[in-house]
């Protein structure tokens, strides 16, 4: 099945802790279902100091369940996204607009 949500795609979180905030999407699982988005569902990691990096208490975004997401049309508005041919290729469109994404 096509991916609805892929990296790079700028999402609006609909439901959890950090609803109504915008981010990017950083990285993708599709197996879980899950998506990292940055700035979204923060928390706090120890990490050990080495001689790559300093170490001590950083922020990281963990990830965040697929269905808690949804795109942001050309408005700014959260839509879901939809599938159809364009010119023999499949292409995702927003739901509310029926732009091209």
């Amino acid at each position: 099945m096509a991916a609805k949500l892929r990296k790079g795609d700028k999402v609006v979180v609909l439901a959890g802790k950090d609803k109504g905030k915008t981010g990017e999407i950083e990285s993708v699982d599709p197996k879980a279902g899950r998506a990292v988005v940055g700035g979204i569902n923060m928390a706090i990691r120890h990490t050990r100091q080495s001689q790559a990096s300093q170490g001590g208490r950083l922020p990281k975004a963990l990830p965040i369940d697929l269905s808690n997401l949804a795109i942001v049309d050309a408005n700014g508005k959260a839509s879901r996204v939809g599938f159809r041919m364009e010119d023999g290729k499949k292409v995702r469109f927003a739901k509310t607009t029926g732009d091209v994404i």
